[in-house]
């Protein structure tokens, strides 16, 4: 398992941008709660998934098999 950056940087940019602004919970969730601060529970568990192959919701991380 292989988790890394989106490669595109201003994907990378907006989201980090959007991370700073809401001090840490990822900007695409409306509620901030711990389960959505990044990487958030949603990530955590799908990637806990030995056939999960993709992005998190906000396409900041991806991760390959």
């Amino acid at each position: 398992m292989k988790i890394t950056l989106n490669e595109n940087k201003e994907i990378v940019k907006t989201i980090k941008e959007g991370l700073k602004r809401t001090g840490g919970y990822c900007p695409c969730k409306l509620k901030r709660t711990e389960d959505n601060k990044c990487m958030c529970k949603e990530f955590k568990e799908q990637i806990a998934d030995p056939e999960f192959e993709g992005y998190c919701h906000c396409l900041l991380y991806y991760k390959s098999k």
